[in-house]
């Protein structure tokens, strides 16, 4: 089995030192059809690394079989040697810097794609939630929610289009 994840960032009042912004980090990690299979919610301040090292230890204890990994450049060296300790593979996906403007990067629109539905749910646009657990289960949420739909071939009614 392979996994993808990728961090992302709410407004929150702790700051990414490297960035200088302001929010949560999201991580999430998604298997090849895009369906959720970890989340992690932390402030901005931490590293990707640190985000990336949490995500393996939960990714393994709860899917034993994964053996493959695929990460965006965020995840460096520490997130790497974490993987092969725990003897998961994880490949950092690197953008071609020859080609200048948008490039379509190599696995990365697994997890791209799954962010893009669960950003369908108003509530996950803000981030409402006071702790990181709630904002994990509202993400969870969205995720069921998306997978019954895909299931049942019935749209759920969205916040787009309303005033």
């Amino acid at each position: 089995m392979t996994a993808w994840w990728q961090a992302g960032l709410d407004r929150r009042p702790t700051a990414d030192a490297a960035k200088k912004i302001v929010g949560r980090k999201r991580g999430i990690v998604t298997d090849a059809l895009g369906l959720l299979l970890d989340v992690t919610v932390t402030a901005a301040s931490l590293s990707e690394n640190a985000v990336g090292i949490q995500l393996l230890n939960d990714v393994k204890e709860t899917h034993p079989t994964i053996t493959k990994a695929w990460v965006d450049t965020g995840f460096k060296n520490a997130a790497v040697e974490h993987g092969a300790r725990l003897g998961i593979d994880v490949e950092v996906v690197n953008r071609n810097p020859d080609v200048r403007g948008f490039q379509v990067i190599e696995r990365r629109w697994m997890v791209e794609r799954s962010l893009g539905w669960l950003m369908l749910r108003r509530r996950l646009t803000r981030d409402y939630e006071t702790l990181p657990t709630s904002s994990e289960a509202m993400i969870y949420i969205a995720s069921i929610d998306n997978l019954t739909k895909r299931i049942t071939d019935e749209a759920t009614p969205t916040w787009r289009g309303t005033y």
